[in-house]
Parts: C-alpha cells; structure tokens; sequence
C-alpha cells in the first residue's frame, strides 16, 4: 500500500548531491541504460519510418521542369549620338529579378496565361491558378522558385533558372516556359518604356519647332529646318528600334517535360526520419541514463557496500485492486522472491532467537507496508507465528492492507485483558493488549488514526520492554514504520530491534537518497541488514522472475 506524508524528502547529500565515485561516468552503467531502451527505441525508429514512407506515398506527385535565360547586364552599343542605349534595357541591379517574379508583374501575367491555357487539363489548371494566387498574396513562392548563377566580376552576367512544379508533367513544362516568357516580356518592356519615354520627348520638341516655324524669319527659320529633320530622324530610328529591342534577359533553353517526378520520395523520406528518431532516441536514453540517479538493479546497491536481501517484482493494480496486495502477492515471482528475502533474513539473524525487524524505506510510496505484509503471509504459511506492528504513527496503512484481504474482524488477545487495539495505545499499556488475527499466524497491531506527536510517543514509551513482552508469543515480529528521511520515527525504533530492512522503489528512490538513509542508520547505531529493491519492472530492469514451475 502506499504512505504518503506532507514531509519533503532531505536527504543528507555531499557536494552538489553526489559523492565522488557517483559523479563519474560509468560505462557499463551507461550501456546498460541505453540497452534497456534500445527495444523501444529501434520500434520506434521502425515505426516512424515505415509511418513516414506509407504516408508520402499517399500524397500527391509532384514534378518539376526549368527553363533557362541568359543575362547580359552590359549596355548596347552606341547607334547614334541621341539613341545611344534605347536599343537595350538598362543593366538590373541585385535581387530585382527575384523581386520582380514574385510580384504581380510577372506572376500575375503567368496566373493569367495558365487560367486561359489549353495545354494544361482541369482539374490541375484551377489548383494550379490557385496555387500561384496564394504564393502571390503570400510571398511564398512554392511553385515557381528562381534560381541565380550570376557572375559578379563580370557585370552581373549569368544564367536565371525558373524552376515550375505541378502534379502533371505537361503542366509544369507549360508553366516553367510561361514564366519564363513573362519575364522575358517584362525585361523587354523595360528596354520599350525607354523608347517610349524618348519618342514622347522627341515628339514634344518638334511641336514646339513646328510653332516656332510659324513665326520665324527667313535666317532664324533655316535653323528651325535643319533642326526639325534631324527630331524627325530620330523618331524614325525609334519606330525601327521598337521591332528590334532587346532586354538584358534572353531565352537560354525552355523547358523539358520531366520524366520522374521529385516528389515525394517515399523511401528517403523514410530513411530520414528513421535515422533521426533513431540518433534522438539514443541521445534520450544516453541523458536519461547520465541524469537517472535512481536504483536500477543490484549492482547500483552493491557499490554503496549495502547487501541487497531480494527483488521483488511489482504487482499489476489489477491484481491488487480485484484480491489485495497480500492474495495477489501469492503470485509465483513475488512468493518466490518474498521466500528469498524470508530465508536471507533468517540466515542474517540465525542466532537471534524470535527476532525483531523493522521494515523501513528511504522515502514514502516505495512498497514498504505492502512488503511487510507479503513478508509476514510467507512467515506464515512456512509454520511461523507473525505479529506485525504498525509504527508508522503517521500513516499507518497495515489496516487497510489487511481490510482489503479480509473485511471480518478477529481480534484476540496478546497479554492482559482487553486494552488497546492500535498500537498508539499499546505504547501506553504494553500488558493489555489486542491484536488483529489477519490469517493463520499472523496477527496485525494496527497504528490507528495518524498523529502529528509521534516522535513525543515515541520517546515517552518503553518500546524495548513492550516487544520483550509481545514477542514472547511469536517466532518473528514484523515492524512497519515511517521513512527514515521523511521522520526520526524509524531511528528510534530501529535501536530496539534486531535489524532493519531498508526498501527502495526500482527506478524511482534516487542513489543519493539511498545513502543518506544509509548515513542516518549508522550514524544511530542501526543494525541495517541489507535492502530490497521493490516494484521491479520485468522488462525495464532485466527481471527474469521464477519460472521455475513443478512439472506435470
């Protein structure tokens, strides 16, 4: 059963909580906690990756196809002193070209020829309209993507790479080739607003010379002549410049229909998030292990120089909630493993006649009172008469143990007549009292309802003359009391017994915390016999039970 209590743990530590030995890294330690973990890891390395390669294998295919332009950012030659580089645009600055595809002069032009394009079936035609609408508003760029290889120290001279994605191969050939002839359009429409801008100023000049005409003399109006013919020439070389212009951009190759699409890749994909799931797990099991200062198996115990009596399986709360801890303790690994700790502790205590123990933990919740009571039923079916005493005045939890196995109560007499029925009040009259017959050969002195001054009752009473006098009817008594770094209570009583057993929890009772106890135990002068590891997982901690069945 479980004890709590409203006590924090305080643990007695050295610097920075560890000793010396324990903050160092032990190797084998360390490969044994990525072993324990290495099942669950490898299954879930394989169970991602498999998840991962049935899911990309679900999704749509995606193809890619690029077309290629080629950038001479130098200006034209001259033609004649006035055009001097309206025949070419003017060279693009860094970064213009990224900007200008993304925004609504070149990809509005491309949603534009795909909406009305017949090369491209439905239903791709309206995801594929969408799809740029959404990069356009978002600025995402996801399905036409450049790519710049321009040479710096030469100009800006280079290769643009439009790559087009769609979930047909036709669509994106058409769609990287219309994106590569809108933006052709809009580099030459750079180079055509220039002519525009020069034709409009040429033509404003020969009007006003035209009027100036009107009015000019016979020697002012030879200039005016000469100089209209020349803003006419000019106009003409601009109307011919208009068929001939150039940007800086041209076509390099267009595009090719791919023959494979680029996604997804269901197997890569796989592979990848296997092996990340994989390194993380290790690296999960190699912290987990470095900052898992916690009891684990025997070893971890046998380096505090602390002799482990046995270890006891944990029970399933199935179990225990459908018979009790006791009944469901008669299961064949924690019957076998109560029957190794029930034949240490004899062979411990072989010259002591009708010893005294006392069953202790470093902390509460780790399984001491559930293990006292598995204890006493083994005492007790081997023939041996078992009195339990509940100490632990705080919370005591012996009477719920034992109500959940058998709810009648039979009580009988210990010594005297009548008396106490807990053991706050036997400590008062140890000559009469009344104990709990539990089953045969075991009897239970309950603690009854907590008190806060138990270390005052605890202090007040003869204890050692009361288990003189109670232990003279039994071949063992069992003693549960609180734990030693939650309350002094157990350094009290363990001075009046014959030895004390010291329960922690696997995976759970921190080492730290396991030597401390130790430390306020001998420190008391307490004979500690060795310790049990409880609640041990069989699959985490390697626990192979007792299969050792009898043959049919």
């Amino acid at each position: 059963m479980p004890d709590t209590y409203d006590e924090p743990r305080t643990p007695v530590l050295q610097k920075n909580g560890l000793s010396e030995d324990e903050q160092e890294i032990d190797l084998g330690v360390l490969w044994q906690g990525v072993r324990r973990r290495l099942p669950a890891i490898l299954l879930s390395s394989l169970a991602l990756g498999a998840g991962t390669y049935f899911w990309s294998r679900s999704q749509p295919r995606v193809y890619e196809a690029s077309a290629r332009l080629l950038s001479t950012n130098t200006q034209a030659q001259e033609t004649t002193g006035l055009l001097n580089g309206l025949g070419r645009a003017a060279p693009l600055p860094d970064g213009v070209v990224a900007q200008v595809v993304g925004s609504p002069l070149v990809l509005g032009e491309v949603i534009k020829q795909v909406r009305t394009s017949t090369a491209v079936q439905e239903p791709e035609r309206t995801r594929l309209v969408q799809a740029l609408q959404d990069d356009l508003r978002m600025q995402t760029m996801k399905t036409i993507k450049l790519e710049a290889d321009i040479q710096t120290y030469s100009g800006g001279n280079g290769i643009y790479t439009l790559h087009a994605q769609a979930r047909t191969p036709e669509a994106a050939r058409v769609l990287a080739d219309l994106s590569s002839q809108a933006l052709l359009n809009w580099d030459r429409g750079r180079a055509l607003e220039g002519l525009r801008r020069a034709q409009a100023g040429f033509q404003a000049q020969l009007t006003q010379v035209e009027q100036q005409l009107q009015s000019a003399g016979a020697q002012e109006r030879q200039v005016l002549v000469s100089r209209q013919a020349s803003i006419q020439s000019n106009l003409i070389q601009i109307s011919l410049l208009e068929d001939s212009i150039t940007g800086v951009l041209s076509p390099l190759t267009s595009a090719v229909q791919p023959a494979a699409p680029v996604a997804p890749r269901p197997f890569r994909n796989a592979l990848i998030v296997a092996a990340l799931t994989l390194l993380l797990g290790l690296l999960y099991a190699v912290l987990r292990t470095l900052l898992d200062r916690t009891v684990r198996q025997e070893d971890d115990l046998l380096n505090l120089g602390l002799p482990v009596l046995a270890s006891v399986p944990k029970l399933r709360k199935r179990d225990v909630l459908l018979s009790g801890i006791v009944r469901a303790g008669r299961s064949a690994g924690l019957y076998e493993a109560v029957g190794f700790l029930r034949v240490n502790l004899m062979g411990t205590l072989r010259h002591v006649e009708r010893p005294v123990i006392m069953i202790t933990s470093t902390a509460p919740e780790e399984g001491k009172s559930s293990l006292t009571a598995t204890l006493a039923d083994g005492f007790g079916s081997s023939g041996q008469r078992v009195l339990i005493v509940d100490l632990d005045l705080r919370r005591g939890t012996q009477a719920e143990v034992w109500a959940k196995y058998d709810q009648t109560s039979n009580w009988t007499q210990l010594v005297g007549q009548g008396g106490a029925k807990t053991s706050q009040e036997a400590l008062l009259n140890p000559q009469n009292v009344q104990v709990l017959r539990a089953e045969n050969n075991v009897d239970v002195l309950p603690a009854g309802s907590g008190t806060a001054d138990s270390m005052r009752l605890l202090s007040q009473a003869d204890l050692d003359g009361a288990l003189k006098l109670w232990k003279q009817h039994y071949d063992v008594v069992l003693i549960d009391t609180a734990p030693l770094l939650a309350l002094a209570d157990g350094l009290l009583v363990g001075k009046q017994v014959d030895g004390v057993v010291l329960v922690v929890e696997a995976g759970k009772t921190p080492l730290p915390n396991v030597r401390a106890a130790m430390n306020r135990a001998r420190q008391n002068n307490l004979n500690l016999l060795g310790t049990v590891i409880n609640k041990v997982n069989v699959n985490s901690y390697g626990y192979t039970g007792y299969a050792y069945a009898p043959r049919t």
